[in-house]
């Protein structure tokens, strides 16, 4: 039987179509995709995100043990609620998972990680843990909901008490907050402001229907993932993975190479492919024949085969086909050729962001 978030309920109350995704009974849509898309870029729209996982970092060595498990360094993090981006990598330097880290005392962070990463991530973690005087703990009773949009932080602030609001008023971009009981950072993955809530398992419903009550629209996974990857954010599995380094995955800001000192784990082996070369990237395309590009998919330059498609789709902003491909790093081309079905489309190459705050840029 698949896990359930503490929302289910209300996702079946609005006839969710509800699918398996990393074992757990998540939301696909709630009857139109698209409208879900554009009520996130044009006003607010809100995700049950409560499959992912969260942990608890906490000790005396918390923030040695963070320092030599990510790629980032968290000793940038000197403000309580003071978030931080980074990937977990393997010695091979490959990534076993993206994730975002909250410092909230010397002795306490906060690490969200992806939902169908959690066995491998939580193994990981435990064992470089061995090696500190830490303790890993996976957080169970929260429910946690993305509201994400031009309008979605005015839509939240309404439904907060005087004190949440007074509390979240000056709140600045990955930076979170504690309101009471709800824990509200300002981060999010659809390239639009908002707030991800966690709240008390038992306060999820409550909080989701005031959120709707409010004028914030569900959507489901098929809206995240098309608006993700407008704004050129790589989803885990698909655009990197464990044979994947962040060098190659446009992840290279992530890594904090200073100061010198610093030994974390994959550092070795990534100076190694920085000093050789690193051997793919990934790029951007804009399917300029009628199409649509789709993950698996061949990138042809010159007759050969430089690269594959990691993510495709058709993007309800621009009204194009977009995706992201990883390439041969040599390939310089303005167009490349894709694979689709029987034919060679032609492509557009560009940065991997394709929409930023609303606006197409491709």
């Amino acid at each position: 039987m698949a896990n359930k978030t503490p929302l289910y309920q209300a996702h079946v109350d609005a006839n969710a179509r509800i699918v398996d995704f990393g074992g757990w009974d998540m939301p696909l849509n709630y009857g139109s995709q698209i409208d879900e898309h554009h009520a996130v870029r044009q006003d607010a729209g809100m995700f049950d995100v409560s499959h992912m996982t969260v942990v608890e970092v906490t000790g005396s060595e918390a923030k040695a043990y963070l320092q030599y498990l990510l790629a980032n360094d968290v000793d940038k993090l000197q403000m309580a609620g003071k978030a931080l981006y980074s990937g977990m990598l393997n010695e091979d330097a490959g990534v076993i998972d993206d994730l975002i880290v909250y410092y909230l005392t010397d002795t306490h962070y906060r690490v969200v990680v992806n939902a169908s990463t959690r066995d491998k991530d939580l193994a990981w973690m435990e064992n470089v843990a061995q090696q500190f005087d830490v303790s890993v703990a996976e957080k169970t009773d929260v429910a946690m909901i993305a509201v994400q949009g031009p309008k979605a932080i005015e839509k939240a602030n309404s439904v907060m008490d005087g004190q949440q609001q007074a509390l979240v008023a000056d709140l600045k971009p990955f930076v979170a907050v504690q309101a009471g009981s709800w824990f509200v950072a300002r981060t999010g993955y659809t390239g639009e402001d908002g707030y991800e809530i966690m709240v008390p398992d038992e306060q999820g419903i409550a909080v989701w229907n005031k959120l709707e009550a409010a004028g914030v629209k569900p959507a489901g996974l098929a809206a995240r993932d098309t608006l993700r990857l407008e704004a050129g954010m790589n989803l885990y599995g698909h655009d990197m993975d464990e044979t994947v380094s962040p060098l190659e995955a446009n992840m290279g800001w992530t890594i904090a190479w200073e100061p010198a000192e610093r030994d974390f784990v994959g550092r070795k082996a990534l100076a190694a492919q920085k000093e050789a070369g690193i051997p793919r990237k990934l790029i951007g395309l804009v399917l300029e024949d009628k199409g649509i590009m789709r993950e698996g998919q061949e990138v042809v330059a010159n007759g050969d085969i430089v690269g594959v498609i990691t993510s495709g789709t058709m993007s309800p902003t621009t009204g194009k086909s977009i995706a992201m491909a990883r390439v041969a790093r040599s390939v310089d081309a303005e167009n490349v050729l894709v694979q689709v079905r029987k034919k060679q489309l032609s492509a557009k190459v560009v940065k991997p962001c394709f929409v930023r705050k609303g606006e197409a840029l491709v």
